[in-house]
């Protein structure tokens, strides 16, 4: 195993993974990163929603004001679906044999795709309720989504969780929880950057250049798309779950495989979108 090269590693930023504490309580900031990429994202869902112009015959999938009920459902639903995928498909016989463990998220055990899960099932549901067309409630949150990714990424290289692969390259980093204390890929800030920033910004123009909210699917399917591929592509340089380790005796890991399914589903819901008639695009006065 390669030794830390002195003058070619990127310092780690001495940052307490607790934010602040209350008494016997500590508010960390992965938590804060979900709370905060739920109030932003809610927030820029606000603005879409309020730009009729951009959604199809000039209807959103629900009125801009329900965006702020709708951020508590996309809250328990990621952290309940989350939990529930985690528990499922990275550690299931572990808490098989500790069932009580479940409910006990302070061990940092979130999975992205149980979380995606319970939030597409979440915005069915409500856009639906309210007469909606549950694509386009997908589209928007696919449009925001990359906000809790960016912050969520972020959280976990503060956390120094979740990082890669030893590096011999310039900017590798030297993880305080790091046993062997060698420089390692900073995975979490590949995916912050390609997932979050990247990501955000293809999309933006999807929706304001191409006005692509106008065919309900397309959005969420390049969302669909491009998070596969940005998280596909870093399982290459991160580590794997020590649990599981890489699959099959090769270099697959979890996170590759359950990214496949989000790939093809992705991939249909562009080509549904792009082939399906393209409704005319009414007054904004609809919504009224």
């Amino acid at each position: 195993m390669a030794e830390p090269a002195k003058g070619q590693t990127l310092p780690f930023p001495d940052i307490d993974p607790i934010a602040f504490a209350i008494g016997p309580f500590a508010i960390r900031w992965y938590a804060l990163a979900y709370l905060f990429g739920v109030i932003l994202g809610a927030a820029y869902g606000y603005l879409l929603l309020r730009n009729a112009r951009l959604w199809a015959e000039g209807r959103p999938p629900f009125k801009a004001e329900d965006i702020w009920d709708f951020a508590f459902w996309a809250m328990l639903s990621i952290v309940i679906g989350g939990r529930l995928g985690y528990v499922l498909f990275y550690n299931l016989g572990y808490y098989l044999e500790n069932p009580a463990q479940i409910v006990n998220t302070l061990d940092g055990g979130m999975s992205y795709h149980g979380g995606m899960v319970g939030l597409i099932l979440a915005v069915v549901v409500f856009t639906r309720v309210r007469g909606g067309n549950w694509l386009s409630g997908l589209d928007l949150i696919a449009a925001v989504g990359t906000i809790g990714l960016l912050l969520g990424r972020l959280a976990n290289f503060i956390n120094a969780e979740l990082y890669g692969a030893p590096t011999d390259l310039p900017w590798g980093v030297v993880f305080p929880t790091d046993p062997l204390q060698v420089p390692r890929h900073p995975s979490q800030l590949y995916e912050a950057a390609l997932e979050g920033l990247v990501l955000f910004l293809v999309i933006r123009f999807v929706t304001h250049i191409a006005l692509g909210l106008r065919r309900p699917g397309l959005v969420a399917g390049i969302f669909g798309i491009g998070y596969s591929l940005a998280r596909i592509a870093v399982e290459f340089v991160r580590l794997p779950d020590q649990q599981i380790g890489y699959l099959y005796g090769g270099w697959l890991t979890m996170g590759m495989l359950l990214s496949l399914p989000m790939l093809l589903i992705g991939v249909g819901l562009v080509v549904y979108a792009a082939t399906r008639r393209e409704p005319l695009l009414r007054r904004p006065e609809a919504l009224s």
